[in-house]
């Protein structure tokens, strides 16, 4: 069996728990996620045909209760494959499938105190790390509204937080407020311009939430992490195919997901530009992931939804600007960085789309209207 820079506590103990066909040829590291270890394992079937599997270590530093994870992974993705068999689908390829341990459990709790689990691999798939073509973005539009449509009809007070308050803006603005007046590195000073920034806009922070105290707006299951790289592709037809990496899958509202799209793919520049002249949102690719995005619901919006949906792509955006903020005032303790100000480089850029959508934002609503 081939074994290349595969050393990971347990690894061994876990690949045997798992209920696999044929006999293990290869493991080696895969992917470059930072959060999970992942590994992509190769079996022999009879007749030389080969079958790859998925297996990962769980972090569970930052996912604090893993069984309760992979409840919702497994709830969630039985439910998909249930409704992708029902409208004639692939749901071998069209969602992840969880392989069970020998027990019939869904994760493996090792001797050293680690969770394992274990996918089917999709094959004949790609990943793409940015948009390469508006055809890219619109797609990833339509794969997340049809996660949203096939999702609809599930309970989603039912799913757990995986990771509590995690878009709740009025929770994060709260955490920013903290970071401001402990301002434990004497870093506020020089940032003067970006606190004021973010405390003007206070007021908008619990929008969204109050609608859905309300009960004008819908609780939904949501991925709350929707990047082009967290769906698979085919790899012939480049058809936008499977949504991967469910580990933040819990209840939210439709805003999240429509909203970190847009602050992730729409901007006209990278996430950590220092050239603020470079960064503005592009209302094209707006309108482009607006029009896949409903399209992709299937009608299953409401229209209050809808209208709000402008707001969910300021809200994000914002939201994003004051986490890199306060954790560069705590001392770049949460997001990994590359150099010094790094965090604060991101913040101004979400700052500076922020402002350029409250200039646009009679444009952000005509085009939601034009999709209504």
């Amino acid at each position: 069996m081939k074994e290349e820079n595969t050393a990971c506590a347990g690894i061994e103990e876990a690949v045997a728990q798992f209920v696999t066909e044929g006999s293990l040829l290869e493991r080696r590291p895969y992917g470059n996620g930072h959060i999970n270890d992942t590994f992509l394992l190769v079996y022999e079937m009879p007749g030389g045909v080969r079958k790859r599997y998925i297996l990962q270590r769980m972090n569970h530093d930052i996912f604090k209760k893993p069984r309760e994870l992979m409840e919702n992974i497994v709830n969630v993705t039985e439910y998909l494959r249930k409704m992708i068999i029902a409208q004639g689908g692939d749901p071998d390829r069209e969602t992840l499938n969880v392989v069970k341990t020998h027990d019939g459990g869904c994760d493996y709790r090792d001797s050293g105190g680690n969770y394992w689990r274990m996918f089917l691999f999709i094959e004949r798939t790609v990943c793409l790390e940015k948009v390469e073509s508006a055809k890219d973005f619109y797609d990833s539009a339509v794969a997340f509204g049809n996660f949203q449509r096939l999702l609809a009809d599930y309970p989603a007070g039912s799913l757990h937080e995986t990771i509590p308050n995690f878009h709740h803006t009025p929770s994060r603005f709260r955490d920013f407020q903290k970071a401001v007046q402990e301002d434990k590195l004497g870093r506020g000073a020089l940032v003067r311009e970006e606190i004021a920034f973010a405390l003007a806009r206070e007021k908008d922070t619990p929008v969204l939430t109050d609608l859905l105290a309300a009960g004008q707006l819908p609780l939904r299951v949501t991925h709350n992490d929707t990047k082009l790289n967290n769906i698979l592709f085919d790899e012939e037809s480049r058809k936008a195919l499977c949504i991967i990496d469910l580990d933040t899958v819990m209840p939210g509202l439709s805003h999240y997901d429509f909203g970190d799209s847009i602050r992730f793919g729409a901007s006209t520049g990278e996430e950590d530009e220092k050239d603020l002249s470079k960064i503005e949102l592009d209302l094209a690719l707006f309108e482009t992931f607006t029009k896949g995005y409903l399209e992709g619901c299937g009608g299953r919006l409401t229209d209050r939804e809808i209208e709000t949906l402008p707001m969910g792509a300021k809200l994000m955006t914002y939201e994003c600007g004051i986490r890199f903020l306060a954790d560069y005032l705590e001392g770049d303790v949460y997001f990994k960085i590359h150099r010094d100000g790094h965090n604060l480089d991101r913040a101004r850029t979400q700052f500076k789309l922020v402002a350029d959508m409250e200039a646009k934002w009679d444009d952000m609503r005509a085009i939601v209207e034009k999709y209504k």
